[in-house]
This record gives structure tokens, sequence and C-alpha cells, in this order.
């Protein structure tokens, strides 16, 4: 084996040893047992909300000691790949030693994606995650880029096999959608796609313009952590007013003979809340309410966080504005504006593939941080 490939897998291990040792191996398997011996309590489901936690917590955790054991075992193979490669002469030699090449580099993009994961530890990281989007600047073209954006995270989760449950869809009168409200439903999905939060910005030729011109439009993505009893976020009643309607679907078709859709305004502070994709109206109120709880609990946030930057004068610097840009014509790219990071193949990135903007934004926050 060569000296550098050596140095390399070495450095690899010790990249994995440090995941290993944050993610607490022993202490993940000794959870994963407690989770499966209460998944098999016969009375689990006597309350819903309960075992529904008990099993996402449940799976997250097998995939994530699924994960990190395949690794290890990639890590050990690899080692023993290259040390056949240099039984190998001529022809033979150099295939397999591209083979093993290839899978180290494979290998090296898995461990740092893993690595990743270690740097989510802020409050609120664990939890699941709520997101909003909403159709800025652009007309129609907008709405339409709103429901893009909410298709490819929709993808992203059944990539990854994390759930996700609509609240609330609010149609546009010709295409797209005004707004949309969904759950994903897995651990630290909040953590992970909180530094998706911003405007995205969508450059094209317009397919509603007759003309075929180039329309920039934009939408702006909100993400919030789905609101917990230890949270405190209590709402009075009659701060709340609650007004229902009939649900209504694309083109504002009426989807339901009942007035079931709720909207909550929160009238000290102005938020409005809508959830019309559960059937019945005390559902939807329900959901609803666990919505306006994450926003008020966010609002809290946002104020503590001013609160801290005045005292260290920074002028409330937020990185959260205008944050990616998407351009499929007149050439193909998606960059993100703050970390820098793109990729030539927006197709791939809307139909899901947003792993590597995510790893590099979460890498990106945590130094700006550390710099703080």
């Amino acid at each position: 084996m060569q000296p550098d490939v050596a140095a390399d897998l070495a450095a690899l291990g010790s990249i994995l040893e440090t995941v290993e040792a944050v993610l607490d191996v022993d202490e993940l398997i000794k959870r994963i047992a407690e989770l499966e011996h209460q998944a098999g309590d016969p009375t689990l489901w006597d309350n819903p909300e309960n075992a529904q936690a008990v099993t996402s917590e449940l799976s997250h955790n097998q995939s994530e000691l699924r994960r990190i054991t395949d690794l290890r075992g990639r890590l050990d193979d690899l080692e023993v790949l290259y040390e056949l490669v240099d039984e190998e002469e001529g022809a033979a030699r150099e295939s397999a030693l591209a083979d093993a090449d290839s899978e180290r580099q494979s290998l090296r993009n898995d461990i740092e994606a893993m690595e990743v994961r270690t740097l989510l530890s802020g409050e609120y990281d664990k939890r699941e995650a709520v997101v909003n989007i909403r159709a800025g600047a652009g007309g129609v073209d907008a709405a339409d880029w709103a429901e893009m954006l909410m298709r490819m995270y929709i993808r992203w989760a059944d990539k990854h096999k994390y759930g996700v449950e609509v609240y609330d869809t609010s149609y546009a009168e010709e295409a797209g959608i005004k707004s949309a409200t969904f759950v994903v439903k897995a651990p630290y999905s909040y953590g992970t796609l909180s530094v998706e939060m911003g405007t995205h910005r969508l450059v094209r030729i317009s397919p509603f313009d007759n003309q075929g011109r180039r329309q920039t439009s934009f939408a702006e993505v909100e993400v919030l952590p789905v609101v917990e009893t230890t949270d405190h976020i209590d709402v009075d009643e009659n701060d709340v007013r609650v007004d229902v309607y009939r649900s209504s679907g694309p083109g504002g078709q009426s989807v339901n003979t009942t007035d079931s859709a709720v909207r909550l305004t929160h009238i000290p502070t102005g938020i409005v809340v809508t959830c019309q994709n559960e059937k019945s109206q005390l559902q939807n109120k329900v959901s609803a309410m666990r919505v306006l709880q994450a926003k008020l609990l966010e609002r809290k946030r946002q104020e503590e966080r001013a609160e801290l930057d005045a005292l260290k004068g920074d002028g409330g610097n937020s990185w959260g504005n205008q944050m990616r840009s998407y351009v499929l014509q007149p050439y193909q790219m998606v960059k993100d504006l703050r970390t820098e990071y793109e990729v030539n193949t927006p197709a791939a990135v809307l139909d899901g593939d947003i792993d590597g903007f995510i790893d590099a934004g979460i890498r990106w926050r945590r130094r700006t941080e550390d710099e703080q």
C-alpha cells in the first residue's frame, strides 16, 4: 500500500472514530434496546402520539447505527482491497487500483456527511421540523416556484425515508401554490433543514409567458422546530380568533362539503395559521395550534437572539435572507450565496438531491457561530 494511501485511510479512520465517540455507539445500542422494548408493548398505541414518537426515534436510531456500522465495515474492507491491489500486476492492477480509489472517495464523502451530523448540537436540533413555504415576488411563476420547492423538500424526505405530514396547502388561481405548511417527522430534521431557511431565487424562461421571456421569481422558506411540552409555550384561548371555512383545491375549487378548514389568528402578534388537510375541523384546529406554537417559539427565540446581538454590538446581522439561486436558463446552476457551494445539475437538486447544500450550510453555520 502506498504511504499516501495508508495516511489517507488513517485520517478517515480518525474522523470515523470521532463520529463514533460523539454519537456514543454503546449508548445508541442501549437506547435502541429500550425503544424496541417499548415498541413491543401491546398498550403502546393506546397513546398514538407517544407511539409515533417511540417508533420514529427507534427507526432513526436504527438507521444511524446501520450507517456507522456500514462505514466502519467499508473502511476495514477498503484496507483489504488495497492489499489485494498490491498482489496484482499490469492491467489487472490498474483496474483494481481504480476501483479501490473510487471506493475511497465515495467512503470519504459518506464519512464527511456523517461527520456533519455531529455538528447538530443546538438546543432544538434534535426536533422534527415544521416547514412553511410562501410564494414571493414573481406572480404566477413565484407560485409555481413555491410548489417546486415543496416538491423538492418532500422528495428529499422520501429519499431518506422520513415521514411527511402536510398541514395546509393554499393553491394559487392559475398554477402553483400561495403557501404550504408541512412537518418532516424525523429526529434532527429541524437541525438539518434549518439551514434552508431564507429566500430561494429561480431564474428561467417562464412557461407562463407566451413571449418566452426570462423570469426571476422568489419564494420564502421558513423552518421551525416542533414544540414540545417542555417549551412552556402557552397560548391563551382568548388571544386566538378561530375562523372556519371550506377547504379548497387547485383553481379555488371546493374539495370539502363542510367547513372543516381552520384559520387561527393570534391577536397579540398578528400571526395567522391555517390548516385544511385533515378531514375534521377538530384535527385541523389541533394541527394549526401546533404550527402557531412553533411560530411563537421561533418569535421568542428571535427576540432573545436580537437581545444578544444588541449586547454583542453586531447589529443583529442574519444569514437567513436571500440564500440560494437556481438558474435554469440561460445556463444550468444552483449556487448557495452563503457557502459558495454550487452544482450544475438543477434537475437533480429539484428532485430532492440537496444533501450537499445542507452539509455545506451546517458547516458554514458552525464556522460562523465559532467566529462570533
